[in-house]
């Protein structure tokens, strides 16, 4: 335990905001990092880290991180809301938090900008965001941790609630379209137009079912209960039963080790490999799952047990420093052609150490576990 505390700070003094040592994506690209995810994860962790632990450390850096992305007047560097990537929602969220904490006056100015480009994202027929703009079409597990939090919490501290049955509507259309019946999984992804190279011309799904596809769609639906007005009794119990669903067909996928697999359901294929972010994010979903009620106490024992797993087998020592590998970098569908959804794909992305969609779950995680 203290190991990863260790770990997680030396990671932060190693980091800037204009360089922040875990975006292994922006440093391979060789580029400056703009508003994204993937920073936004890792914020949000160490905020969870400042509310547990009450360490100045996280705070501080978490503000200073923020501060240096949002301008006095609320607008965002590099952040352009006409792109229409649902990723660049998901930053949003610590926006909330921040402003509480701070009380800074931008932050909630920043909240409306976000909120803009939730207004205009485009839909499918279906009437769900689509994953980016281009993406046309596209529904992507993903992308409902990347907006429907945020949206959440924006309707219910700022908007009246008016767009509750929006945010259920889109999940229950993920759960009807992408749920596979025999496993309980979801696919990764969705084309409502059907033209996307990687879709099945007859249902628009997607081939297989990503581990870290299915631990965004966890961790969307309990961050989304978290901030949702629990009195608008259909909802919530729509979204729990989905959580409690999905917790349940994935808990038959565990390994021995506590981990998952990259391609969920193939742990036997040759190539396959146990992922930490996705098992991180399963550990975190389980534990929060217990802990808000959503899940029998028994079910403890599985989400420390993917902690410990990924611990024992990814978090080492090298060079003196600490690091965490088996993560998978990116992985995603489209462009280019490569990306196609099979199992090949899936485990062709690199895997690497030390990167926020690894670091920033097993956090998550070890938050859990230090509110016991």
């Amino acid at each position: 335990m203290d190991m990863l505390r260790k770990y997680i700070e030396e990671l932060i003094d190693k980091s800037t905001p204009a360089r922040p040592i875990w975006n292994i994506e922006k440093i391979l690209q060789g580029k400056e990092p703009t508003w994204n995810y993937i920073d936004g994860c890792m914020i949000k962790a160490l905020l969870e880290m400042y509310a547990i632990t009450k360490g100045e450390k996280y705070l501080a850096f978490a503000d200073d991180f923020i501060s240096y992305h949002v301008r006095e007047d609320g607008q965002i560097n590099h952040y352009d809301i006409h792109e229409l990537n649902i990723d660049n929602v998901n930053a949003g969220k610590v926006l909330f938090e921040l402003y509480e904490l701070t009380g800074k006056e931008k932050y909630r100015k920043a909240i409306d900008t976000v909120y803009e480009q939730v207004k205009i994202q485009p839909r499918t027929k279906e009437g769900n965001f689509w994953h980016k703009k281009i993406y046309p079409n596209q529904v992507w597990l993903d992308g409902l941790y990347m907006g429907q939090p945020f949206y959440m919490e924006y309707e219910t501290k700022f908007n009246n609630k008016k767009n509750y049955k929006d945010i259920f509507n889109q999940f229950a259309n993920v759960e009807k379209i992408m749920k596979d019946s025999k496993t309980g999984l979801y696919y990764h992804g969705y084309d409502s137009s059907r033209e996307a190279s990687w879709c099945d011309k007859v249902t628009g799904l997607s081939k297989n079912f990503w581990l870290r596809a299915l631990g965004w769609y966890v961790m969307a639906l309990l961050d989304t209960l978290e901030k949702m007005d629990s009195t608008y009794t259909e909802g919530y119990t729509q979204l729990s039963n989905n959580f409690k669903d999905i917790m349940e067909a994935i808990i038959k996928f565990q390994d021995e080790s506590g981990m998952w697999y990259q391609v969920v359901d193939q742990g036997n294929r040759e190539g396959n490999y146990l992922e930490t972010s996705g098992s991180a994010i399963m550990a975190y979903g389980i534990l929060k799952g217990v802990r808000m009620g959503f899940l029998p106490e028994n079910y403890r024992a599985y989400g420390e047990k993917a902690f410990k797993g990924i611990c024992d087998k990814y978090l080492y020592e090298k060079d003196g420093e600490l690091c965490l590998g088996g993560i998978c970098l990116v992985a995603g569908l489209g462009r280019p052609d490569s990306r196609d959804g099979t199992f090949e794909y899936y485990i062709s992305e690199p895997v690497v150490e030390n990167e926020a969609k690894g670091v920033a779950p097993l956090l998550l995680a070890y938050t859990e576990i230090l509110r016991l």
